[in-house]
């Protein structure tokens, strides 16, 4: 079996180390060809150890140089790309067949970009890439050739369920409905939102997750960013995707037909497992996750996802019936309004009013181009940052 040969963008993170962790178990499968990461020296120097990439490529020129310095030291072959376009370089170079997107932010765009030109296989755990790039990602993943294989846990679920051949899915499917633990907040009286500190925000109660992404499932906004990236992903009208709260995390999306019937995923809640359905689909190969033991389990619940407790949900389907790009806008706002509340200086209550704020501000043009979408980003965050000011003020 000729070994797949894989980027990893964003090797440090959860994804990115998850990923590392399927890879290890399947030496005969997998070669690591590239790797970045931030700022995290140390552990992407200790991951170039363990898979030998060809490149490594950092964030910043003083994290490039320290692992630069530290590849040589330990006499490691690994080279490190300090080029403006690195990440582009390494996520679309001819001898790479697969790239995980698992960079956070809009920094991930252009390689994801890149990489859906270059025809390659995409396992994409980048939001953005969908949220900001919306219709002009997907024509540019039809324009290459390139294969679109979702990584988060909901996306990969749906993928699952649904027929081998997206030329069905039109006629099959009625609605997807997208699963949610409901965050920390769940039952907490509305009332007292405005009391939440980021460190209660960031006790989510099945994952461990970085602080931006848990206060987007305290405030659920991760699953607004998921609504959409549906809607792309699957080519769907946005009345078509369903939320549902099921805190369990067993079931972690389902898939309604148009006779009635549905299908769902379940499965212990372990990221390997939509990591490794990426990495070999459409073969299965083992994950590490521990399988679901159902005599063990309690009751599955299913609750509505109120527009009381959870507003910033709603504006999902709000942004994805405005001007393409109006999702750019809300996603650039949530960043702004997430950064204020973990820095202190914004209540929790008042990241939405940021967010509706913001999309009252600015009015897109449909974003053609990789630097139209960063234009209207930078727009967005600028507008994002006044309302935030005048709020904390």
């Amino acid at each position: 079996m000729k070994k797949q040969r894989l980027t990893v963008l964003g090797s440090t993170g959860s994804i990115g180390t998850s990923t590392l962790d399927v890879v290890a178990r399947h030496p005969e499968r997998f070669e690591v060809f590239a790797l970045s990461a931030a700022t995290q020296v140390d552990l992407l120097l200790a991951q170039c150890a363990q898979f030998r990439p060809r490149y490594a490529v950092m964030a910043s020129a003083p994290h490039a140089a320290a692992l630069a310095e530290k590849l040589q030291a330990n006499g490691l072959p690994t080279q490190v790309i300090q080029a403006q376009d690195a990440l582009e370089m390494i996520a679309s170079h001819d001898d790479v067949d697969a790239v995980m997107a698992a960079i956070v932010g809009a920094a991930g765009l252009a390689p994801c970009l890149a990489a859906a030109r270059a025809g390659k296989r995409l396992l994409l755990a980048n939001k953005e890439a969908l949220v900001v790039g919306g219709g002009l990602f997907m024509q540019t993943v039809r324009d290459g050739g390139a294969t679109l294989l979702p990584i988060d846990s909901e996306h990969s679920a749906i993928f699952q369920c649904l027929p081998e051949d997206p030329a069905t899915w039109s006629d099959r499917v009625d609605s997807i409905l997208l699963t949610a633990s409901g965050g920390p907040f769940r039952q907490r009286d509305p009332s007292t939102l405005s009391q939440i500190t980021p460190d209660q925000a960031c006790a989510h109660p099945n994952f461990s997750m970085g602080r931006k992404i848990s206060v987007d499932s305290a405030t659920m906004m991760n699953k607004a960013l998921e609504v959409i990236e549906a809607r792309w992903l699957f080519d769907l009208h946005p009345d078509q995707i369903k939320v549902v709260i099921h805190p369990q995390q067993i079931i972690h999306s389902m898939v309604q037909f148009k006779d009635a019937s549905i299908l769902a995923q379940l499965g212990t809640p372990d990221m390997r497992v939509p990591i490794a359905c990426g990495l070999s689909w459409p073969e299965r190969i083992t994950s590490g996750a521990s399988k679901l033991d159902f005599s063990t389990l309690s009751a599955l619940a299913f609750e509505d996802a109120d527009a009381v407790r959870f507003p910033g949900l709603h504006l999902s389907w709000q942004a994805l019936k405005a001007a393409e790009g109006t999702t750019a806008v809300l996603n650039a706002a949530n960043e702004v309004a997430v950064g204020a509340f973990l820095s202190g200086r914004l209540r929790f209550d008042h990241i939405h009013a940021v967010n509706l704020a913001t999309l009252d501000a600015v009015s897109p043009s449909k974003p053609d181009s990789l630097a139209a979408l960063l234009d209207l980003d930078t727009q967005a965050r600028h507008a994002a940052e006044h309302v935030a000011g005048r709020l904390a003020a």
